[in-house]
């Protein structure tokens, strides 16, 4: 399933809800002014870059940090990830292994750990898995949060807000009655706003475009086979899809010009054999993030669209400028 409808609208589902909105705005601005006024937020000896929203479902953060983390190496940095590890069975801080299994760290960081060419760390507090990142790899020269932009005691010094220019911010209101965070004002004092499709200016004066781009499918069975749009031509084709925007997914698919019969789980959905079943016999295509978790059960009909996120060449200059910067002592 998406995330809930009346995200998008003010109606009475929304109305209804406005207390706990407003109950949940009120919390949240007064921890915004703690950290600005009277906490002090824990630096790192490195700079930290945090890829995160301020709407809850998904918008492309995991592709961006991705872009991020190879970029960063092209100009001769040494990244990092760090991560909450969302549906991980532990909590302390600890490294994932290129193998690492989505129970035991969550989804997207394994697909991180799979692609990322970096260390990636996972832990719920975020400023304890860097301090135990920063302390097994003493080389690391920047630290990708992805996420954590709500996370206020991991200090930062380059915020990037994601967002998805498909549903912008909803109806504008704050959870649960609408899907935000923090409010929309809140993107004028981060550095960076990148949309995920659709024009960006109509999200922020100042935002720059994004976009995901995949053209070829990696056999879950066999990850040595890949194949492009063309192989499913004159096929039955299943596309299943198990994150914040599985109508993205879907569409990304027709634009190749696949013709899919969609299925929608819940964001970070934990599958199983049996979730796979009513296409037993036929192809079934799904995203990267739903691959990981898919892979001890798959077949050689599974396959995983490979994305890629192209943001605006722009964004790499303004981290640039930060990065090179006069560094901070200790």
């Amino acid at each position: 399933m998406a995330t809930p409808s009346h995200w998008q609208q003010s109606g009475p589902a929304a109305i209804l809800l406005l207390p706990l909105a407003l109950l949940f705005a009120a919390v949240s601005a007064l921890r915004r002014m703690a950290w600005s006024r009277w906490l002090q937020p824990r630096r790192m000896r490195v700079p930290v870059i945090i890829i995160g929203n301020i709407s809850a479902g998904g918008t492309g953060k995991t592709p961006l940090t991705l872009w991020l983390a190879q970029w960063l190496r092209t100009q001769g940095h040494q990244p990092a990830v760090i991560s909450r590890g969302y549906g991980a069975a532990r909590r302390d801080p600890r490294p994932v292994p290129r193998d690492g299994l989505p129970d035991d760290y969550g989804d997207e960081p394994c697909l991180l750990a799979r692609r990322a060419g970096c260390p990636v760390w996972v832990g719920v507090d975020r400023v304890a898995t860097a301090e135990a990142l920063l302390a097994a790899e003493p080389g690391t020269t920047v630290i990708l949060s992805d996420d954590g932009l709500q996370h206020y005691r991991l200090g930062r010094d380059f915020e990037i807000a994601v967002v998805d220019g498909a549903r912008g911010l909803g109806n504008g209101w704050p959870l649960p009655a609408g899907p935000l965070r923090e409010p929309q004002s809140r993107l004028g004092s981060v550095d960076a706003v990148m949309v995920n499709g659709g024009k960006a200016a109509a999200i922020h004066p100042n935002a720059l475009p994004m976009s995901l781009r995949g053209t070829t499918f990696r056999n879950l069975a066999d990850a040595t086979i890949t194949v492009d749009a063309a192989y499913f031509k004159g096929r039955r084709v299943h596309a299943i899809a198990g994150i914040g925007n599985p109508a993205r997914f879907f569409a990304q698919l027709g634009a190749m010009g696949l013709s899919c019969m969609p299925r929608a789980f819940a964001d970070h959905h934990p599958y199983t054999a049996r979730d796979l079943l009513f296409a037993e016999n036929e192809e079934i295509v799904m995203t990267e993030k739903d691959a990981v978790k898919c892979e001890p059960f798959s077949t050689a009909r599974h396959w995983a669209l490979v994305v890629d996120a192209e943001p605006d060449p722009r964004l790499g200059d303004m981290i640039l400028a930060r990065l090179e910067q006069e560094p901070r002592d200790g």
